[in-house]
């Protein structure tokens, strides 16, 4: 009697079909592997060659040939992380330059007035007056003072802006005003200044196409807040009466 049940020997003929054809199926698979392999390392040994061909040929004239010119302000092919108004990445092409051409660190972009002599007792009193009057001729003690509350960047951002008013080319503007959004209005930065989402709307809005004016309106605003919030603070600071009572006493 035979081993396999009835109908047995069609299916052994067909488990053993499907056997050799997956046999055959895993012979081409090895063989397309190898030729695949072979031709990769073929492809990596061309490209040895051409690299050192090109090293030996270009060698001699790396110092022959000038070094690359620095992008230009207006060359917007090579500055497109500039469009990136969270300013999540930083470049070469936001680094604002000076007068005479060199790149500033970020001291150099705050229009501090420069003073050899102390200010006077009129001076110091003329602040408690007027708010106005401690932003024409106390800027640098007040600074200090918003430093010491760790709200610094207010006044710093003020500042900024009426250096950016001044600025009458356009390419100059342009980098300020992006220097400026990187600094103070990007909630990626740490001294982002407090605006709120109206004014942010319009600053978005004016950066499409820069002006000294870009930010009017959130200078408007930190100046208000500084003058509502910290300057009566600043009266009624230690910093100030000691200053007062020095002032006299000269």
């Amino acid at each position: 009697m035979s081993e396999y049940p009835p109908n047995a020997s069609f299916h052994r003929i067909c488990l053993t079909g499907v056997i050799s054809c997956g046999d055959r199926i895993t012979s081409r698979i090895k063989q397309g592997m190898t030729s695949v392999l072979r031709r990769q390392s073929s492809t990596s040994n061309e490209n040895d060659v051409r690299m050192r061909n090109n090293r030996s040929s270009g060698h001699g004239a790396v110092n022959d040939s000038p070094p690359s010119s620095p992008a230009q302000p207006g060359d917007r092919g090579t500055r497109a992380c500039c469009f990136c108004w969270c300013c999540c990445c930083t470049c070469s092409c936001l680094a604002v330059k000076s007068g005479n051409g060199t790149q500033g660190g970020p001291n150099s972009r705050i229009p501090l007035p420069e003073r050899d002599d102390p200010p006077t007792h009129e001076e110091i009193e003329s602040w408690g007056e007027s708010f106005d009057k401690l932003m024409q001729s106390g800027r640098r003690t007040f600074r200090e003072f918003l430093k010491s509350e760790y709200s610094e960047e207010n006044i710093l951002f003020w500042l900024a802006c009426e250096d950016l008013k001044k600025e009458e080319n356009p390419e100059i503007v342009e980098e300020k005003a992006r220097l400026i959004y990187e600094d103070y209005i990007s909630i990626l930065s740490p001294k982002e200044v407090s605006l709120d989402s109206r004014v942010r709307e319009v600053i978005n809005r004016n950066m499409v196409d820069p002006t000294p004016h870009t930010f009017d309106e959130a200078q408007l605003q930190i100046y208000t807040l500084m003058h509502r919030d910290s300057y009566p603070r600043f009266l009624n600071s230690q910093m100030y009466k000691k200053l007062l009572e020095e002032s006299q006493l000269s």
